[in-house]
């Protein structure tokens, strides 16, 4: 399995040279590769939301495509640098839960922290320890540019993964993916806001059943759900292209409406023969 393809997601924005930088080490190394911009405009140290934009996107690119993620709150600490080889793509980033949608590892635990989750079938994780394949001066502070983007070339030129540390059983995985029941309820949140200001949720179709649902989120409750943005006016719910839940507004923003952001706590009632999680 090898491809050109390289996707970026950061949390860099781009008001600076971070993201271009990598790019440049990258190409210094494969001048063929195919570099995609997946986002740069996460929120600051939201790993959450990162982990979700991956697992909703990575699917769409070819075998073998190179997944460089680096939202790293932990850069310059113990938390390790890691590569994931799956049966059909390369994950590449800090071992802190931010390819927890990609491989389907998800904590039940509701607490703050990560916890270890063994590796799915088909899947080998390799901590970077091999410097032969980094920069020959490596900063605390931008492994980025660093360690994870020359990497991500050499990878991209057919290293072999195990070439570039040692094998590890286990992963870190971010806590209390997906929704949970509560009394009758399913709780959820908002995982990522889109240019339009669109509220996706992390509440698939499939948990919400068959009944005519009620979104509450902040002071707000919308009755049953849209079909498109063009059907309703004002706040609606509806269920997006990536099979999510979202809370809009026709021709507006709906974060800026109800003042919420990434983390908002999404409560739906009159759920029936739902799969949402019990807490």
């Amino acid at each position: 399995m090898k491809s050109h393809i390289i996707t970026l997601t950061t949390d860099f924005g781009l008001d600076d040279a971070c993201v271009a930088v990598i790019k440049a080490v990258i190409l210094g190394i494969n001048p063929q590769a195919s570099i995609i911009d997946l986002c740069h405009t996460i929120q600051p140290f939201n790993v959450r939301q990162a982990a979700f934009l991956l697992g909703i996107s990575h699917s769409y690119f070819p075998p073998g495509a190179i997944h460089l993620a680096v939202v790293d709150p932990g850069v310059g600490s113990q938390r390790r640098a890691i590569l994931i080889s799956t049966p059909s793509a390369f994950l590449l980033g800090p071992d802190n839960g931010v390819f927890s949608y990609v491989t389907g590892h998800a904590s039940r635990s509701r607490s703050r922290t990560g916890s270890p989750a063994t590796l799915s079938p088909g899947c080998q994780a390799f901590v970077l320890k091999n410097p032969r394949y980094w920069r020959t001066t490596v900063s605390a502070t931008f492994h980025g540019r660093d360690i994870f983007a020359p990497v991500a070339a050499h990878l991209s030129l057919g290293v072999p993964p195990d070439e570039m540390g040692e094998a590890v059983p286990s992963l870190v995985t971010l806590p209390g993916l997906g929704p949970r029941r509560r009394k009758g309820m399913l709780v959820g949140q908002v995982v990522h806001v889109d240019r339009f200001g669109n509220l996706i949720t992390d509440i698939q179709e499939a948990d919400l059943g068959d009944g005519d649902v009620e979104v509450g989120i902040g002071a707000q409750s919308i009755r049953g759900l849209s079909r498109y943005y063009a059907q309703g006016s004002g706040l609606m719910a509806l269920i997006g292209s990536s099979g999510y839940l979202e809370i809009a507004s026709r021709e507006a923003n709906a974060s800026l409406l109800l003042g919420v952001a990434v983390g908002e706590e999404v409560l739906v009632t009159g759920l029936k023969g739902s799969r949402g999680r019990r807490s």
